[in-house]
């Protein structure tokens, strides 16, 4: 993807688009990806990078959603389930299985959950990850030695998926492009386009990085700008109801020592409802989450102080060695776009089911939903679209369409699996200039060389877009995050063409964003 060429193709396109999607998450993007695919002429503007908001800052796992078996949505768990065998087919170099434990204190935990676990597994049908089943106090401390001992009776295994959020969403832009999507980051709609009846045709959209505006016609202008989703609809028409109830989930990450092993932690009941995870990721240990209702919504949310303590307190509930905050290496947060339902429900109480609302000027919203659904969501998506706008109807294809760097063992190529296929290209780089292979902190094993072809291949134009989400420093190590910063910032430099009084910007203000990341 090559930024300049592609902003290009969108300011240059003589006719209306037949799709625009304002916003560049996993649900715009799949939305564009659906539609490229299908042979549609789209377009995808993004107000800042791709994924800089909820979908860089999932919980890591693609899952059909226990949690909302308990609740009875088992239309949701099946479809979950279903897509969650269907990303991990077309993209098995970003998703895995992942093994978890349900730890069992009390006497009637085991068959409570072994009996609703292996429901689980029967919804899942063929699309299984692997067969869920009761497990000794023994050969539970073997897979979880850092569980805390005291009063364990044994756990139940279940099987789910884990994958890299950002990286993930990288690949589908990625995707897109190739089936023809034009897609732009740093290019936020500053305006509607409406035809002479007041239905909407289109955007105005501005170039963050020339300050220029320019007009982008379009048959249907679909909103997938998640919890931003009211603002989107404020431009259209100010009154407008506002249909998102936004609510936080935070994460705090630690060191591999209070997860060793590849299983995962699974608390089916907090004291706020939801379900806890303590997950391997990346060489570290990844726990949360929370919930937390929000009045207001931002690009950057912090995690509140409640929250942090709420996670220390309920992990080490279960860890034989309780977390501190000494111990938190980086915290951060997430904004969920759930649907507003009845007045005064609880966030945790949402459906996660996705929503598609038309206003009467023909805006086209979804919101709602969550990463493993975004598939299907997209689909549904184009289908009222192309419909909407007149389209000659075609039939999704992307159920069997594989992502870009589809690898089934890119496991070999270190921790540049993430990249799949690219990895080879990457390694070429380094064995053609040794010093891209150069680590840039101890601490983490990112290279020099993935700076570059972030720059080159995945349209990166900032340091945080680099140590955030085409790596995940900053969401794994915010210190040695802020460490690396000078010499990301150095090599982005020439990349992009840019100063050193560039350079000294973009350290600062990362610096300054990687400081909310510390407890």
């Amino acid at each position: 993807m090559n930024r300049t060429e592609l902003l290009d193709r969108l300011r240059e396109h003589g006719e209306p688009w037949d799709l625009l999607v304002i916003g560049g998450g996993a649900t715009g993007v799949g939305c564009a990806l659906d539609a490229a695919s299908r042979g549609y002429h789209v377009a995808l503007i993004e107000q800042d990078d791709f994924g800089k908001g909820t979908s860089s800052r999932s919980t890591k796992l693609v899952h059909g959603g226990v949690r909302y078996l308990e609740q009875g949505n088992v239309s949701l768990v099946m479809e979950a389930l279903k897509e969650r065998g269907i990303m991990r087919d077309n993209a098995p170099h970003l998703v895995s299985d992942l093994a978890f434990i349900v730890p069992n204190y009390e006497w009637w935990e085991a068959p409570f959950y072994g009996v609703g676990l292996r429901l689980y597994d029967l919804l899942a049908g063929k699309y299984g990850f692997g067969a869920s089943r009761n497990v000794t106090k023994e050969e539970t401390l073997e897979s979880i030695p850092t569980l805390k001992h005291e009063g364990l009776r044994g756990g139940v295994v279940y099987y789910d998926g884990q994958f890299d959020d950002s990286r993930l969403l990288v690949h589908l832009a990625v995707t897109a492009v190739e089936q023809g999507a034009t897609l732009v980051n740093y290019c936020p709609a500053t305006a509607l386009l409406k035809s002479e009846d007041g239905m909407i045709r289109g955007a105005v959209a501005k170039d963050l990085e020339t300050g220029k505006e320019f007009e982008i016609p379009a048959r249907v202008v679909i909103n997938a700008t998640g919890c931003f989703s009211d603002e989107v609809r404020h431009l259209a028409d100010p009154q407008a109801p506002p249909m998102v109830a936004p609510s936080q989930g935070v994460h705090l990450v630690f060191d591999a020592s209070f997860l060793r092993g590849n299983t995962a932690i699974m608390v089916p009941h907090t004291s706020d409802g939801r379900v806890m995870f303590a997950i391997p990721w990346h060489g570290h240990t990844l726990v949360g989450t929370t919930d937390t209702a929000l009045e207001s919504v931002c690009l950057e949310p912090a995690p509140f102080e409640q929250e942090v303590q709420f996670i220390l307190e309920t992990a080490g509930l279960y860890l034989d060695h309780p977390p501190t905050r000494a111990d938190i290496l980086s915290a951060w947060a997430g904004i969920r776009p759930l649907v507003k339902s009845a007045p005064g429900a609880s966030t945790s109480s949402l459906s996660r089911d996705h929503s598609i609302h038309i206003d009467p000027n023909g805006l086209l919203t979804i919101a709602g939903g969550k990463w493993t659904t975004y598939r299907h969501m997209a689909e549904d998506c184009v289908n009222q679209a192309a419909l909407l706008a007149g389209l000659e109807e075609r039939d999704c294809v992307t159920r069997k369409l594989r992502i870009h760097g589809y690898h089934h063992h890119a496991s070999k190529f270190g921790h540049l699996e993430v990249y799949g296929s690219d990895a080879i290209a990457i390694q070429d780089m380094i064995r053609n200039h040794a010093e891209r292979g150069r680590q840039m902190h101890p601490a983490l094993p990112y290279v020099e060389a993935e700076v570059i072809w972030a720059a080159r291949w995945e349209m990166a134009r900032t340091v945080e877009d680099i140590l955030s989400r085409r790596t995940r420093a900053l969401l794994l190590n915010a210190r040695a995050a802020i460490e690396m910063a000078p010499r990301v910032a150095q090599i982005l430099a020439v990349e992009l063409g840019q100063d050193a009084a560039w350079q000294s910007a973009q350290v600062a203000a990362f610096t300054t964003l990687a400081a909310r990341y510390l407890p």
